[in-house]
């Protein structure tokens, strides 16, 4: 299995600035293959506890390079949750890469671990008729303090359910358990990095220039 890794990180802040630059991303540092992958984007400010700026990814494999290109732009730019990152934002971003593996069906929807695995539920709308779906990373749940019922009444929610949430309810949902792995930088370990292998720090226009 391919680990989440520093170079995918770089990648992603590569094909963001590229964004903004104009200009071509560097090749990415890191080998080919396919996997399911997510790119998160959370935003720091004032010291204050990063907060979530954009998260998509694909739950079905795909090719990994062309895989971060496509959602470190897709997830800072369209995730309709919050409005697209600007230049000016990107020194007080964190991105994070999951790589994700061990699909497993849930035997009910209490069948997983709080940290370990993620989870993907998908269950027919009573009121509607229709088929809804949703998923949570691992470290999701365990991040927001929830038990496992609260992690999968919020996923029916994010589906898109709006109703009573019931225990029957519950008992009719189907579960896909996951693990993944993941690497987070930050916009200051990204300028190191460049640093370091490249020689130069990022120039991105209407950026404010990184304090030494």
């Amino acid at each position: 299995m391919v680990a989440a890794n520093q170079e995918m990180a770089v990648y992603c802040f590569d094909t963001l600035v590229a964004h903004y630059t104009g200009e071509e991303a560097p090749p990415p540092a890191f080998d080919e293959g396919e996997h399911p992958l997510f790119v998160t984007w959370k935003k720091a400010v004032n010291g204050g506890e990063p907060r979530l700026r954009g998260c998509i990814g694909t739950l079905e494999a795909r090719d990994i390079i062309t895989g971060f290109r496509d959602y470190a732009l897709t997830s800072a730019l369209r995730d309709r949750r919050f409005p697209p990152i600007q230049a000016k934002e990107i020194p007080y971003l964190e991105c994070t890469v999951s790589v994700l593996a061990d699909y497993e069906s849930g035997l009910h929807y209490l069948d997983w671990e709080v940290g370990k695995h993620g989870l993907i539920i998908e269950f027919t709308d009573p009121d509607y008729n229709a088929r809804r779906s949703a998923t949570y990373l691992p470290e999701v749940a365990a991040h927001e303090g929830w038990t496992k019922v609260e992690a999968i009444d919020s996923l029916m929610r994010k589906a898109g359910y709006n109703g009573l949430i019931t225990e029957s309810l519950r008992k009719r949902i189907r579960l896909t358990r996951y693990q993944s792995t993941l690497y987070t930088m930050h916009y200051g370990d990204y300028v190191a990095y460049l640093k370091n292998t490249r020689g130069e720090p990022p120039a991105i226009a209407g950026a404010p220039k990184p304090h030494h």
